[in-house]
C-alpha cells in the first residue's frame, strides 16, 4: 500500500502543494491509516489540517479504497521539542 500512496502523493498532491511553496512526506501507511507530514510553507499553515482532509485524503481515498483515514503528524519534530525543552530547562535553572 505504501508504494501506491507514494505514487499518488507524487502525482496528485505534491504539485498542488508546490504551488504554495510546500511539500509533503508520508510518515507511514499501516492498516489503511496514512500519516503524513506537511513541509515548507504548508507545515506552519493554519489551514494544514484542512489541506490534509480536503486535498490529501480526498486524493488517496479516491484512488485507494483501503484508505480509512489520513492523519497529519505533528508539525514539530521530536528533535525540535527536545531542543525547546533543553532551552526552557536552562532558563528555569538560571532563575533558581
Amino acid at each position: 500500500m505504501l508504494d501506491k500512496v507514494q505514487k499518488i502523493i507524487e502525482e496528485k498532491v505534491k504539485p498542488y502543494l508546490k504551488n504554495h511553496h510546500g511539500d509533503i512526506e508520508v510518515v507511514e501507511a499501516i492498516d489503511g491509516i496514512v500519516t503524513v507530514r506537511l513541509l515548507g510553507n504548508c507545515s506552519g499553515c493554519p489551514s494544514a489540517r484542512i489541506t490534509v482532509e480536503e486535498i490529501v485524503a480526498t486524493a488517496l481515498k479516491h484512488e485507494i479504497r483501503e484508505i480509512k483515514q489520513v492523519i497529519l503528524a505533528d508539525a514539530v519534530s521530536a528533535d525540535m521539542l527536545d531542543l525547546a525543552r533543553q532551552i526552557l530547562n536552562k532558563r528555569a535553572d538560571k532563575g533558581n
